[in-house]
């Protein structure tokens, strides 16, 4: 499973742009080479064929059923009413971006990801974090929309 900030990377490869220019793009989030040592690890990402760069191979997606595969066996807990992921989704996004949004400077990559996060799955992903962030009990009304 892809963290956000390696989410961001992993879309930047398309096997023409090297592995220092993606980490250049995505310093801000804090990508590093270990998040791209991990991609390549888990196979998401390979060298381009016939790369012969000694220095920083471009890297490619290795292979999108991986990726999906790999998205799908993450476990994320079926909706307790008859709401919709998609209402759901819609319920909470401005729920979370308002909340991650007083975190200032301190939750700014929290809030790049809120605002990143592109469907129910996502924002259930980032609860967890916005609770550490900012205590259960601020996080209520968040929790309701997302799983209520």
């Amino acid at each position: 499973m892809f963290s956000a900030r390696q989410r961001s990377a992993f879309i930047l490869f398309d096997g023409q742009k090297t592995a220092e220019q993606v980490l250049v793009s995505t310093a801000g989030m804090g990508v590093t080479q270990a998040d791209v040592d991990y991609m390549v690890e888990q196979g998401f990402l390979a060298p381009v064929a016939g790369q012969v760069s000694a220095t920083v191979p471009a890297l490619a997606v290795a292979s999108v059923d991986a990726v999906e595969q790999a998205e799908q066996s993450a476990a994320v807990p079926e909706p307790v009413s008859n709401r919709s992921a998609q209402e759901r989704y819609s319920d909470a996004k401005p729920i979370a971006t308002k909340l991650t949004a007083s975190l200032g400077l301190r939750g700014f990559m929290l809030n790049l990801a809120v605002e990143s996060a592109a469907g129910y799955e996502d924002l259930l992903t980032l609860l967890p974090k916005i609770q550490d962030a900012l205590g259960t009990k601020a996080c209520r009304e968040l929790e309701r929309a997302l799983k209520g």
